[in-house]
C-alpha cells in the first residue's frame, strides 16, 4: 500500500471532475427556465422534469452502482472509472456548443442516460480506490481528504460560474471534464484488490469479523460516512461494499423527488393550503435532523484483536 501520499493523482482527478460538475449547477437553472418557461419566474414543468430526471437517475444507479463496483473488484478501479468519467463529458459538450431549446432536450436525455452509469459510480470507485491503497489505520483520514477535495471543487466551481458567462461556463466545464479523464488515464495507477485480506468475513454475515492484522489499531471515536462499511470487508470486496452504499443513496434519489417535487410545486402555486414557499425546504431540514439523530445510534466497529494466541503446552 502506498499510503495517503500515493493518492495525489486520485485527489486531482476528483477535484477536476468535481469542478466541472459543480460549476454548471448555478447556470443550468437559467438554461431550464429559458428552454421550458421563457419569460416566467416560476415553472412547475421545470420542477417536475427535474424531479423525474432525478428519480430516473436514482433508479438506474440503484442497479448500476453495485454492478460497477462488483466489476471493479475484478477488472480494476481505473478501468471502470474511465466509463462514467468519459460519459459525463457528452452532456456538457452539448450545452457548450449551444443552449437552444433543441440542444437542451438533447442534453436532458443524454444527461439522464449517462448519469444512470456515472452519478454514483465515480464516488463509489474513488472510495474503493482509496480503500485499496491505504491501510486501515489511515483510511478515515484518506476518506476525509477525498471529501475535502470534493468540497474544494464545489467552492471553486461555484465561484468560477459567477465570473463566467453561461456559454463560457459550459465550455470550461466540458474542458475540465475532458482534462480530468485524460489526467486520470495518464497518471493514475491501476488498482486491483490485493490478496492480503485483513478481513475474511462477508459484509452481510453476522458476528464479529475475523481480523488477522494486529498493526492497524484504531479508535471507535474516529469511525465514519463509508469507513465503517469499508472496515467490514476485505480488499476483494471494497467495490461491492461501496457500490451497495451508493445504491442505497441512489434509492433515496428515487423517493425524494416523488415526495418533494409535488410538495415544492404545490407551495409555489396559488393553490397552497397556506403561504409558506419554503415549506419543502423545511421538510428537507427536518429529514436531515432525523438522519443526524439516526447516525448517533450507529455502533462503532469492534476493536481489532490479535490472532496470535499463545497456547501452553500440556
Amino acid at each position: 500500500m502506498e499510503g495517503i501520499g500515493g493518492l495525489r493523482h486520485l485527489f486531482m482527478t476528483v477535484f477536476l471532475h468535481g469542478f466541472a460538475s459543480f460549476m454548471v449547477i448555478p447556470a443550468i437553472t437559467d438554461i431550464i427556465m429559458l428552454a421550458l418557461c421563457p419569460g416566467r419566474d416560476e415553472c412547475s414543468l421545470a420542477i417536475y422534469l427535474s424531479g423525474f430526471q432525478q428519480a430516473m437517475i436514482g433508479l438506474g444507479t440503484v442497479v448500476m452502482t453495485p454492478l460497477i463496483g462488483n466489476l471493479s473488484d475484478v477488472y480494476g478501479r481505473k478501468s471502470l472509472l474511465t466509463i462514467p468519467m468519459t460519459l459525463s463529458i457528452v452532456p456538457l459538450a452539448i450545452l457548450a456548443y449551444s443552449r437552444k431549446t433543441s440542444f437542451f432536450y438533447a442534453y436532458y436525455v443524454l444527461r439522464t442516460v449517462t448519469a444512470l452509469v456515472g452519478e454514483g459510480s465515480i464516488n463509489c470507485l474513488t472510495l474503493a480506490y482509496v480503500a485499496d491503497n491505504v491501510s486501515e489505520r489511515e483510511r478515515i483520514s484518506a476518506f476525509g481528504i477525498l471529501a475535502g477535495f470534493t468540497s474544494a471543487a464545489f467552492v471553486c466551481g461555484t465561484l468560477a460560474a459567477r465570473f463566467l458567462s453561461t456559454a463560457s461556463t459550459f465550455q470550461v466545464a466540458a474542458f475540465a471534464s475532458m482534462l480530468s479523464t485524460i489526467y486520470m488515464r495518464i497518471f493514475l495507477k491501476e488498482s486491483l484488490p490485493g490478496d492480503d485480506s485483513t478481513l475474511r468475513q462477508p459484509i452481510l454475515k453476522g458476528g464479529v469479523p475475523e481480523v488477522v492484522d494486529e498493526g492497524d489499531v484504531y479508535s471507535p471515536k474516529t469511525i465514519q460516512m463509508r469507513s465503517i462499511a469499508s472496515k467490514q470487508v476485505g480488499p476483494n470486496d471494497q467495490g461491492k461494499a461501496q457500490g451497495c452504499i451508493s445504491g442505497i443513496s441512489s434509492f433515496a434519489n428515487i423517493v425524494s423527488p416523488l415526495i418533494f417535487s409535488p410538495l415544492t410545486a404545490l407551495f409555489l402555486s396559488e393553490e397552497a393550503p397556506f403561504y409558506f414557499p419554503g415549506f419543502s425546504i423545511l421538510c428537507i431540514g427536518l429529514a436531515t435532523i432525523i438522519a443526524f439523530v439516526q447516525s448517533l445510534m450507529i455502533r462503532a466497529s469492534p476493536h481489532k484483536t490479535s490472532t496470535n494466541i499463545c497456547v501452553e503446552s500440556p
